[in-house]
């Protein structure tokens, strides 16, 4: 239990002591400021301490927003602070640091404003105190009974849990989101939140429930279609009710974000598959479109990541291009359309519900195929030329993600040794672009088993390595990372395609899944601030390059019937790798207490 040390008796009628109770306080009350820090020091290392004024005034979420999220070490509003065991020690320095220039009364050193100062003082000694948007609602310390009585009559005056459940919607959600789902979802959210349930078991709700509509797609009949998008909307109803939860009763934590983020991505491309199973019951094989919409959406995905983390903390920020989106931002119908033209999350999967229960699943890859292209040329191209035209510096630690990101294994990292002799080779996205190009476009133009792509593999490694030897600071070598996806995704699709047999485009979906999982997961650790997954990791999977090779040289030494076993048997291996390892990981960093994320709603 964490605990609170109120700085003197509350006011009489004053209801502190039970909202404070209501978040899981144990209240103490500390007569002087030599009380305040006995009790701080009897309180165990391993709980959260919060110091509030006797006197506070204010609503009971914006306590809940200052003294209770577990996203930061240390919060604070007007009258109250809190640390949570990083930041207990700058607690403790700041109390005696205070103590002794608090007034006196009666030769005892009195508790006035005492929490305000710790703040500051916790502040100018270097620690991160974290100040809640509180909006419209009321966090003060009122100095009389007037000031007193003006505060109750404005905490009256504004509904708090109006308030909560507004700011449980993310203020970033698309169109389809904003106005279909979240107007109720959010009281599907306080209903868990009342029942006990945890954002972690919604989440794995939502997860049952779009494979059971995936299971429902495969069967390949009208009702099960019907049944499936009926079903993946409810999923995405649930996806939308997690985060809401955990916005509205603050429970963020860091193995939840990873199950957030990694759910989404497997409901959606289970779905695909089982769009697949059912078009092959009627007849037809569309496993290249799943195959090709997941490659496509995974691609996306990693251009949104990689130009995230290349600009996350570039300096000097002068893009004209960012300045006209800004503009655009701030005019209200702009704002809808350029989100939609995007297809986030809402648009595409009530897209694929609608399509697959009226029409069959090849119209539905198809055109989630087209729609996906177009977002994805849109927001590249908008991307690019913010790259071109911002005048910015990136930081090492900008280079070291995408360095990451592009997952490059021993063989590459071989060539990438030889930097003293070839740095001129550049600019990195060039080389990374040309190896893949000419390695899928080999691909595509020799029959199956040709040694030609085996060569053109290699011709790949080289320039995979090469693309890395200096850091990816330049303004395109974000789209490093992306191009390295794209060409051992779509190598995988096109040889099994050229393969031309039953189970072989099957078994590249379950590789191509297995390998996205693995650097889905690099991305999300990079994100949580937890570093990169382990080079053993990476060299025990062969790294992009290494695995790109392999699926040629099968191809070129296998028979076609026996090239789908060695897909699924890669797949298999790489599958049981980065998911004992990821779960392993995720779970201990967990228990270590390591920075809980997640997205935050719009200011209170």
């Amino acid at each position: 239990m964490s605990t609170a040390i109120l700085t003197g008796q509350p006011v009489p009628g004053s209801p502190l002591e039970g909202d404070l109770r209501s978040l899981g306080f144990d209240v103490r009350v500390a007569s002087d400021a030599a009380d305040a820090e006995a009790l701080l020091a009897a309180v165990p290392g391993d709980q959260r301490v919060a110091v509030v004024d006797a006197r506070f005034v204010g609503h009971v979420h914006a306590l809940r927003l200052a003294l209770t999220d577990p996203r930061f070490a240390a919060s604070a509003v007007p009258g109250a602070v809190t640390a949570k065991p990083a930041a207990r020690a700058a607690l403790t320095r700041a109390l005696r640091a205070t103590a002794g220039t608090a007034g006196t009364a009666g030769g005892a050193v009195t508790l006035d404003a005492l929490p305000d100062d710790l703040a500051a003082a916790m502040e100018s000694g270097a620690t991160d105190v974290h100040r809640p948007e509180l909006g419209t609602l009321v966090a003060t310390v009122p100095s009389d009974p007037q000031t007193r009585n003006e505060a109750r009559q404005a905490v009256a005056a504004v509904d708090d849990e109006a308030v909560r459940l507004r700011t449980a919607v993310k203020s970033r959600d698309g169109f389809f989101t904003t106005y279909c789902i979240s107007p109720y979802s959010r009281y599907i959210a306080r209903w868990c939140a009342r029942r006990g349930l945890t954002p972690n078991q919604v989440t794995t709700a939502s997860l049952l429930t779009a494979l059971i509509a995936a299971g429902c797609a495969a069967t390949g009949t009208r009702g099960g279609f019907v049944a499936a998008g009926l079903l993946l909307l409810f999923s995405f109803v649930l996806d939308c009710t997690d985060g809401q939860l955990a916005r509205y009763s603050l429970q963020y934590s860091t193995l939840g974000a990873w199950l957030d983020a990694t759910f989404d991505r497997a409901k959606e491309y289970a779905y695909y598959a089982g769009l697949a199973l059912g078009a092959a019951r009627g007849g037809d094989d569309v496993w290249a479109l799943a195959l090709g919409a997941m490659v496509l959406q995974t691609c996306r995905h990693v251009v949104d990541f990689s130009f995230n983390e290349a600009n996350h903390d570039a300096s000097a920020n002068t893009s004209p291009t960012a300045a006209l989106s800004d503009k655009l931002d701030s005019v209200g119908w702009t704002v809808w359309v350029r989100r939609m033209i995007v297809l986030p999350i809402g648009e595409r999967w009530a897209m694929i519900a609608v399509l697959t229960a009226l029409t069959t699943p090849r119209i539905t890859l198809v055109v989630l195929l087209i729609g996906c292209a177009l977002a994805a040329c849109y927001t590249t191209a908008g991307r690019v030329l913010r790259s071109l035209t911002r005048k910015a510096t990136r930081t090492d630690r900008a280079a070291l993600a995408l360095a990451d990101l592009a997952d490059n294994g021993p063989l590459a990292s071989a060539f990438s040794a030889l930097r003293p002799r070839v740095t001129w080779l550049r600019p990195a996205p060039v080389l990374a672009f040309v190896g893949g190009a000419g390695l899928v476009g080999t691909a595509l133009a020799n029959p199956y088993g040709s040694p030609v792509v085996v060569a053109a593999a290699a011709l790949y490694i080289a320039l995979s390595g090469l693309a890395l030897i200096m850091p990816l600071k330049g303004p395109l070598d974000w789209l490093v990372p992306p191009f390295f996806r794209a060409a051992e995704y779509g190598t995988i699709l096109v040889l099994a395609a050229k393969a031309d047999v039953n189970g072989a485009l099957p078994a590249a979906f379950g590789l191509v899944a297995a390998v996205a999982y693995h650097h889905y997961d690099t991305v999300y650790r990079i994100k949580g601030g937890t570093g990169a997954p382990p080079r053993w990791l990476v060299r025990a999977i062969g790294g992009q390059e290494c695995r790109t090779l392999v699926v040629a040289l099968a191809a070129a030494l296998l028979s076609t019937t026996d090239f789908p076993v060695a897909l699924t048997a890669l797949a298999v291996a790489v599958a049981l790798v980065v998911l004992v390892e990821s779960i392993r990981f995720w779970v201990a960093a967990e228990k270590k207490g390591a920075p809980a994320v997640h997205d935050e709603g719009e200011p209170a």
